[in-house]
């Protein structure tokens, strides 16, 4: 009875933490990586022939002050972003205030077009969702050669940083971020 019982709880919890918003969220799986022509702008990384790259089809749940960890990023036609945005099709240019989110969070496009409030160094400031950092799928053409995203990123253009007055030399920076 006891084994069963610890079966039943096992499974039950691995279940709930691959469902986004109702446990923890978990690799899915791992992408073997393949390098290639990766663009070096804004010092990414780059995918390395044979190395495993966690996948994430959930992120955390969002809440009024949800954790997470914004990189750099330029949505400008010819830069480390890739093609161009995936809600509007588009590239948007350095000065304008957008983002990308992770793919749990990106919600299969629901929050295309939304304003997101993201917190860093004491100071606000509202961006638009315009495309998913992938965190399922990377190291290819595609993805600029880049590994998939992690659970919990935001990816925001060079206008968020200086608007938050983070450092861009950094390219990682603890932050929270809210639904408008």
């Amino acid at each position: 009875m006891a084994i069963f019982l610890l079966v039943a709880l096992s499974t039950s919890h691995v279940a709930s933490s691959l469902r986004p918003g109702l446990g923890v969220c978990r690799a899915s799986g791992y992408l073997p990586g393949k390098s290639g022509n990766c663009e070096k702008s804004n010092d990414p990384d780059c995918c390395e022939d044979g190395k495993r790259y966690p996948q994430y089809h959930c992120s955390p749940p969002v809440t009024a002050t949800t954790k997470a960890v914004l990189t750099l990023n330029s949505f400008e036609k010819g830069k480390d972003g890739g093609g161009p945005s995936e809600c509007d099709n588009a590239y948007h240019s350095d000065k304008e205030m957008v983002v990308a989110l992770s793919t749990g969070w990106f919600k299969n496009m629901a929050r295309c077009e939304h304003h997101i409030k993201i917190t860093a160094n004491g100071k606000s400031v509202y961006a638009k969702v315009v495309d998913e950092c992938d965190s399922v799928y990377g190291c290819d053409e595609d993805h600029n050669y880049e590994p998939p995203c992690a659970n919990n990123i935001v990816d925001a253009s060079p206008a968020v940083w200086n608007a938050l007055g983070l450092d861009q030399n950094v390219g990682m920076e603890g932050i929270t971020w809210s639904d408008e």
